[in-house]
């Protein structure tokens, strides 16, 4: 096995938590495995969670997407920022770690999103711009661990909350292989309450080291490409839909 480098980007704001435990059992087994763990803690980082003009440096451009990128190609981006940028780079893997709140990440990893995945880094407004597996960061691998409150069966095609792969699906499609990543199915930890034992903590690391042993060798999700499988209006080319499927499931082979 090749030895990597992964970066988990961490978010949640109590250190007795079972996130906390979780990313602690992660960060021994990939080390255990011989690989290299990196963190962003971003409670603990104090990360500004607000993307803002003040991140570029002195601009007087009033649209703020073209101010990211002036600033970009500047090199005036807040130094947190590159610094964040720099550790995506040099990972093999990342991996996303956080509760889902109100079907989404919280509010500092959102916030995280959307200052390092700048324009000129995570995104530029030309139309020729490679995305959706071919950004910036192709090549690289990514991965998904959410704590939620909800049952499995909650979680299900036909569950109250809607299925997980469409809850998740404008984080790791819209964000993660948009920026050129192949995404790894997602370890989800249900039922993440005041009832939740130490049977289900033992059996939710078992999951976690279960996938952390395969990341390097495991299928990812088989989204497809916006340069092979889209016309120019950016539309699924007819005959590549799955029979039957509608919505978030054409985008998937």
């Amino acid at each position: 096995m090749v030895p990597m480098q992964i970066h988990i980007v961490y978010a949640h704001p109590h250190a007795a938590s079972l996130n906390a435990a979780l990313r602690d059992e992660a960060v021994r087994t990939l080390e255990a495995l011989g690989h290299t763990a990196t963190v962003s803690d971003l409670y603990a980082m104090g990360w500004k969670a607000v993307a803002d003009y003040d991140d570029f440096g002195p601009t007087e451009n009033a649209a703020f997407m073209p101010a990211a990128g002036e600033a970009w190609e500047r090199g005036t981006i807040a130094p947190d920022i590159t610094a964040e940028q720099a550790k995506l780079l040099a990972a093999d893997l990342v991996i996303l770690q956080f509760p889902l709140w109100w079907y989404t990440v919280p509010a500092i990893l959102k916030g995280w999103i959307d200052r390092v995945f700048t324009n000129g880094f995570g995104y530029g407004t030309s139309r020729d711009w490679p995305r959706f597996g071919d950004g910036v960061l192709a090549g690289k691998r990514a991965m998904v661990v959410v704590t939620t409150g909800a049952a499995e069966s909650h979680l299900s095609d036909r569950g109250v909350n809607g299925d997980i792969d469409s809850l998740l699906f404008p984080l790791q499609h819209g964000v993660l292989f948009y920026t050129g990543m192949q995404v790894l199915p997602p370890v989800v930890v249900t039922g993440a309450h005041p009832g939740f034992g130490e049977s289900d903590y033992a059996d939710a690391v078992k999951e976690l080291r279960s996938r952390l042993e395969t990341v390097a060798e495991s299928a990812p999700i088989a989204y497809r490409k916006q340069a092979e499988d889209y016309d120019a209006d950016r539309r699924l080319k007819p005959g590549l839909e799955p029979e039957g499927a509608t919505g978030f499931a054409l985008h998937v082979a």
